[in-house]
């Protein structure tokens, strides 16, 4: 079967990089998956959405003169309207904790505030 641009594949992934994922196509060749190209929703880490070892869909999205081959896995999912994605977007437990961290820090600064402008009143009072 020759590769051409708007063919939907499917691949499995072969490494996980922090720009995107490298996928080795059923016809043998590679491509590579754009973390612009991953989901819809902002992607902070490749990794919360694809796993090495993974098989995916992927829609050709362009292929080089030098023979590299651009793939998207958003445009993939667009054309299965209905279905739902392979795989559910997991919440990282890192992005969880780095989240509570900043909630304790914000809470901890609100309260240092609140103190400070309680003493500024009382000693305007006195």
């Amino acid at each position: 079967m020759a590769l051409e641009i708007g063919n939907v594949l499917e691949g499995k992934v072969t490494k996980i990089m922090n720009f995107g994922a490298f996928v080795e196509l059923s016809t043998g060749e590679t491509g590579l998956i754009r973390i612009s190209e991953v989901d819809d929703s902002y992607v902070r880490d490749v990794r919360d959405f694809l796993r090495e070892g993974d098989k995916v869909k992927v829609k050709v999205v362009a292929i080089k003169e030098d023979g590299k081959i651009d793939l998207s896995l958003r445009q993939a999912k667009q054309g299965e309207r209905g279905r739902t994605p392979q795989r559910a977007k997991p919440v990282s437990r890192t992005h969880n904790e780095a989240f509570e961290r900043m909630l304790k820090q914000f809470k901890k600064q609100s309260k240092e505030r609140l103190e400070s402008l309680d003493k500024e009143r009382k000693n305007k009072r006195s």
